[in-house]
């Protein structure tokens, strides 16, 4: 080149791909709070991608949840809606609305606002290249104090018993690669669909991430999981799980 040629700018890099999200919802009697999750979640997808969809099951609501769902539908050309005819659990409900996932990553919380949808400005940027699931995890618990010792007797037992390594299965607050949903198969029907997917994606060798996230009260609706009526259905689903996934695996 010669001294009075001018110098080439060197060539801008190409910014970064911005990922393609499914969000998931399941949805029970969380009429007074969905459409503020699915408003904020369809706001907050609108600043990380170009690509996305919000998938919400309603579980068979007796509420006013499917109403709701139906006229932001009208609104979002983003949103699609399943309708249970009947409950069928935590578990089907995430399932159904997994089913219908398109997108490269999918991203699931609850329904009911206590993780704010927000956070998924947190978990995307450390969905890097060859991690497979970012998991949060709660940073404080603001549940009712029973709720607050089942769930630490629930994270201590579980992780004796099935050997994962993160620190908080009961967050329901992940960014999974949809190719990592394809690999294994899902068959809990109830609250137990969280463990089952972490020990299955643990056991093939799946890389998680973990980031902290905020849970707060609940403001609207009883928890479906965790009450004492319901304790010993969860301890027989947990040993059911237990001698699929462990035992039999032996």
């Amino acid at each position: 080149m010669s001294a009075d040629s001018p110098e080439r700018a060197p060539a801008a890099s190409p910014a970064p791909a911005r990922p393609s999200i499914s969000a998931c919802f399941p949805a029970y009697n969380d009429g007074g709070t969905i459409s503020s999750v699915v408003i904020t979640a369809i706001l907050t997808l609108r600043d990380v991608t170009d690509d996305f969809e919000v998938i919400v099951c309603n579980d068979g609501s007796a509420d006013y949840t499917g109403d709701v769902l139906d006229e932001l539908a009208r609104r979002y050309p983003e949103l699609t809606v399943i309708h249970h005819a009947q409950n069928r659990g935590y578990g089907n409900a995430l399932r159904s609305a997994f089913a219908r996932a398109t997108r490269e990553l999918v991203f699931y919380t609850d329904g009911d606002a206590q993780y704010d949808v927000r956070e998924l400005k947190l978990l995307v940027p450390r969905m890097r290249p060859g991690v497979d699931i970012v998991n949060g995890y709660k940073i404080s618990r603001n549940d009712p104090l029973h709720r607050i010792v089942l769930g630490r007797i629930y994270h201590h037992v579980m992780k004796l018993m099935f050997g994962y390594g993160i620190r908080d299965v009961d967050c329901d607050f992940r960014l999974i690669r949809r190719r990592c949903l394809e690999a294994v198969e899902l068959t809990a029907g109830d609250g137990t669909l969280p463990l089952e997917m972490v020990k299955k994606f643990s056991d093939r060798g799946f890389v998680f991430e973990e980031v902290p996230v905020h849970h707060f009260h609940r403001v609207y609706g009883v928890s479906q999981i965790w009450n004492f009526q319901r304790l010993l259905r969860v301890v027989r689903d947990v040993s059911r799980l237990w001698v699929q996934l462990v035992l039999r695996r032996r």
